[in-house]
């Protein structure tokens, strides 16, 4: 029989990772999450400009049925003998839009609406759609369309809405 060496227990076995090894997959980690997160921030960037432009087109359709509805607001100045004449979709500023109803005593503010601060609204004509009352139509040219556009600025990520004389939205 052999007698055990002292040293026997000190050996290092030869299993194990080394310092390249753990350090390549470190790296191999870190770029991976890098590019995650990148294109998750790209992601969100994009999915805020979209849920921006749902909700523009969610209050454009507002818009319209208010008007087709002929439902006045109660302001004394569309109470009667005031008539109700059209509800409009107005641009304000690249970062806020109104709702506004048109009556004979005067506008009526019904809801206004100001952007995240990255994210502008223009339009190619018109800065104001008009809905007219009970399905009278609305100010843009027959065959024609008013095209708005958002823009964020950071990321120049663009979406458009397309509106056409029926008020129709896509």
């Amino acid at each position: 029989m052999k007698a055990k060496t002292q040293n026997s227990r000190f050996q290092i076995p030869d299993s194990g990772y080394t310092l390249i090894e753990i350090l390549v997959g470190l790296t191999i980690i870190a770029f991976l999450f890098i590019l995650g997160y990148v294109n998750f921030r790209d992601f969100s960037r994009r999915q805020a400009v979209a849920g921006a432009a749902k909700k523009i087109q969610g209050d454009i359709s507002l818009t319209q049925q208010l008007a087709l509805s002929g439902q006045k607001p109660t302001d004394i100045r569309c109470n009667p003998p005031n008539l109700l004449n059209s509800y409009d979709f107005v641009i304000v500023t690249p970062s806020e839009y109104k709702i506004v109803a048109d009556c004979t005593g005067g506008n009526v503010e019904n809801k206004d609406v100001t952007l995240p601060s990255d994210i502008s609204i223009s339009s190619d004509s018109l800065n104001t759609i008009n809905f007219k009352v009970l399905g009278q139509g609305t100010n843009i040219v027959s065959r024609e369309t008013v095209t708005f556009t958002l823009t964020q600025a950071q990321t120049n990520n663009t979406f458009s809405l397309s509106v056409g004389a029926g008020g129709n939205v896509q």
